[in-house]
């Protein structure tokens, strides 16, 4: 293993990063709001097909199961839109702050 030397002292000074401009966060911040509504939908339609769909069996193991496995997907999803959600609000407000911060330095 060839051994490589890092120098944390130095800011990365790399040209190529863009800047974030309230434009690009609005842009993002509406894909990622539409992504959590997309999710949000995609949820309430399982909720929807596992009421409509009891499980039919005697066994209690498989009952337990069918329920983790059910609780399981529920949440993966519910997670996902708060996820994206939160990610979509965070990005709006950072535009607005962005913009501000902008009209503030032409101000002075």
């Amino acid at each position: 293993m060839s051994e490589k030397n890092f120098d944390v002292t130095k800011p990365n000074t790399d040209s190529s990063k863009k800047k974030a401009t309230p434009l690009t966060c609005i842009f993002a911040s509406t894909v990622s709001g539409a992504i959590a509504i997309a999710i949000y939908f995609l949820m309430s339609s399982i909720i929807e097909t596992y009421s409509d769909k009891p499980v039919v069996s005697d066994n209690i193991f498989v009952l337990k199961i069918t329920i983790a496995v059910r609780t399981l997907v529920i949440g993966v999803a519910a997670l996902g839109t708060g996820v994206f959600g939160l990610v979509a609000l965070g990005l709006f407000l950072l535009g607005i702050q962005i913009a501000i911060k902008d009209i503030r330095a032409m101000m002075s």
